[in-house]
Parts: C-alpha cells; sequence; structure tokens
C-alpha cells in the first residue's frame, strides 16, 4: 500500500498525495486493463477509474483491482445511480467518480467504506456534494471553467476540499490550475484513447508525471 508520513489512513488522500493525477481510461476492454494500468502505475499514478460506459467496465475495474489494488486506489467512473455504486464495489473497487452530484449515492458510497469524487460545477453543487460527506470534488468539465472561477470557488467552500478539474486538461495548463488551488487533475484523453499500445500510454503518462512535479515542487499556491 501507498505510505505517507501524515499519518492519514485515508487511501484517497494517500494515493493523491504521492501523485496528484487520476488516470480516466474510457473505453479500456478487460484484455487491455492489466497492461495499461500497470504503465500507469510504474509512471507513479495511483489513481485509476474505469468509466462505466466502457466495454466490460466491471471485469476490467476488477482486473485491476486484483492485481494492482495493493498500489493504486481502483474504481468507477461515470457512476450515475446507487445500483452502479454497489456494482464497483462488488467488482472490487474501491472509489465511485461521478459527473454530478447526488447525495444518495455519496451516502451509499460511503457506507461502503468507498471514496467518492462527485462533479460539481457550480457553488450549490459543490456543498450539497459537502454536505452528504464528500471532501473531494471533481470540477466537471473543466473546459467550461477556468483557473480564475476554481479560485473563486474556493474561497467560499471549506479549508482542506479538494478539487480536481476533469476534462480538457493539459500538462501546459496544469500551473495554472495548481496556482489557482487545483489539487490533483483527472486526465483521459490525454492519457489514453481506445486501442492506443501500452507503450505511448507510459510514453504519455510520464511526460504528465513530469509536468505536474513543477508547479508542486515550486510550492505554490
Amino acid at each position: 500500500m501507498i505510505e505517507l508520513d501524515d499519518g492519514t489512513d485515508d487511501p484517497l488522500a494517500l494515493a493523491l498525495a504521492a501523485c496528484p493525477l487520476m488516470a480516466i481510461l474510457r473505453g479500456i476492454t478487460p484484455a487491455e486493463a492489466l497492461p495499461v494500468g500497470q504503465v500507469l502505475v510504474d509512471a507513479g499514478i495511483r489513481v485509476i477509474e474505469v468509466p462505466l460506459n466502457s466495454p466490460q467496465p466491471l471485469r476490467s475495474i476488477g482486473v485491476l483491482a486484483d492485481n494492482l489494488g495493493d498500489e493504486a486506489l481502483i474504481g468507477g467512473g461515470t457512476v450515475i445511480s446507487v445500483p452502479q455504486v454497489d456494482a464497483v464495489s462488488s467488482a472490487g473497487g474501491r472509489l465511485i467518480v461521478s459527473p454530478h452530484t447526488d447525495q444518495m449515492m455519496i451516502h451509499r458510497a460511503r457506507s461502503l467504506e468507498m471514496s467518492v469524487i462527485p462533479g460539481v460545477f457550480t457553488p450549490s453543487e459543490a456543498f450539497s456534494a459537502l454536505e452528504a460527506g464528500a471532501d473531494t470534488l471533481e470540477l466537471f468539465p473543466a473546459q467550461g471553467s477556468s483557473p480564475a472561477m476554481l479560485r473563486a470557488l474556493l474561497t467560499v467552500l471549506p479549508a482542506g476540499v479538494r478539487v480536481l478539474p476533469v476534462g480538457g486538461i493539459t500538462p501546459e495548463a496544469m500551473g495554472l490550475w495548481w496556482a489557482a488551488g487545483a489539487r490533483g487533475f483527472g486526465l483521459g484523453g490525454m492519457l489514453y484513447a481506445p486501442g492506443r499500445k501500452p507503450a505511448e500510454v507510459a510514453r504519455r503518462a510520464r511526460a504528465c508525471v513530469a509536468a505536474i512535479r513543477g508547479p508542486i515542487d515550486a510550492g505554490s499556491p
């Protein structure tokens, strides 16, 4: 398991502290899951989600959880209902990522001792997610937002809330978002697209990990 010296045992906090990038493997197949997941872990990424609109997503989640679950937090993305939360848990996933805020889903994930990252775009959605028990939020779609909007949102959210912009994030943009208060990023097509070979995924993952190290090492904000 990932181990840090900050005294926390929250698996999501530990994984994001080790590397604040979440890999989104939309469209991956069970046969691709382990080779792609392995190169992501080798590059340093510690959070991996398989969107449920991928081919046989629960099988892919199971493969990743069985083989890489001690090194990374594995779960399901594009989760939109309570039954899907249960299905991801039964497959071995320990993380739920949703494109929206649904308090019943958050409560269910928490009751199953799963980490949960609900999607938000407005202050109302953010506070609704926090009220239900989330402490990490997905700002989605980030293409429709901006670092300035994130900075303004964080002025009213409780201290310590982690916000991860997701959607259209590039290595070149990470520094601006990080300086605005982002504490992680979800990366989809930047890392993986259906049919992309593991070697190319590995190259992209290493580049993204290197890109985020600059802002972290600079100590911003």
